[in-house]
């Protein structure tokens, strides 16, 4: 399907995970996509595509976020914006660092940000900007208080500028994953191990979620996709879960 031909798209997070998954299914549809991220997480599918522009950008560091947007509107106005990039740190509020938080929301929310104020005006009328947010803006673990903090930053910030550019014909919208098969939730996984494979873990994460198993970056994808697009085109200032029902559940089992 090449539905979405003419269309330019910036994926910051673009090179793991669900940002990844994001931007190859955009480029699959036709899209022109340009991936941003750090040299580190960059996959060798991304290193050998010719449909994926990758460009190397710290999300901390407003000049090279900047850059990268300046790179990209040179060849014409940006349609899309996805923000993708995200960390997880652990740790209550008393065992956790003062830096720690500074990273989680620079990273999760600031970045964000910062990267709305450098597309939104190269946008052309008619964009379309998701935010991948979490459950966990919503809804809380033990021991994230960064995290979950820093996703209901970006909750309230999708909603604040869904409002600020809807007379310029901007949507903005904010997709809620429950637990997706991704490098960081893995990392996690070898975290709380506790002698279980990664697999192991995963799965029982999976388990509690009503559809019973975690999701595939891919899901994710398609349901930034589906905002993005032109079927979504009267959604904005929306928090679409896309959590298997996670959030629909109380723990208490009858």
């Amino acid at each position: 399907m090449k539905s979405y031909q003419g269309k330019r798209a910036i994926v910051f997070g673009g090179t793991s995970g669900i940002g990844l998954a994001t931007a190859a299914l955009l480029a699959e549809r036709g899209a022109e996509v340009t991936a941003v991220g750090p040299e580190a997480d960059r996959p060798e599918s991304l290193r050998n595509s010719t449909e994926i522009e990758w460009i190397h950008a710290d999300v901390t560091c407003p000049n090279e976020i900047a850059a990268a947007v300046d790179t990209v509107s040179s060849r014409g106005p940006l349609d899309w914006l996805v923000y993708s990039a995200g960390i997880q740190r652990y740790g209550t509020a008393d065992e956790a660092s003062i830096e720690q938080w500074d990273l989680v929301h620079s990273v999760n929310a600031r970045g964000a940000f910062v990267a709305a104020h450098f597309v939104v005006p190269k946008m052309t009328r008619g964009g379309a900007i998701v935010h991948v947010s979490s459950v966990q803006g919503v809804a809380c673990q033990t021991s994230v208080p960064a995290y979950a903090a820093s996703k209901g930053t970006l909750d309230t910030l999708t909603k604040a500028m869904a409002l600020d550019f809807a007379a310029r014909g901007i949507r903005v919208n904010a997709v809620l994953p429950g637990t997706v098969d991704t490098p960081m939730v893995r990392a996690s996984a070898e975290m709380f191990s506790e002698g279980q494979s990664s697999d192991a873990v995963v799965a029982s994460w999976g388990r509690t979620h009503p559809l019973g198993r975690v999701a595939q970056p891919r899901e994710i994808a398609q349901a930034i996709a589906f905002l993005l697009s032109e079927e979504a085109s009267f959604v904005t200032g929306a928090l679409l879960p896309v959590d298997g029902g996670l959030l629909a559940q109380l723990a208490v089992k009858l």
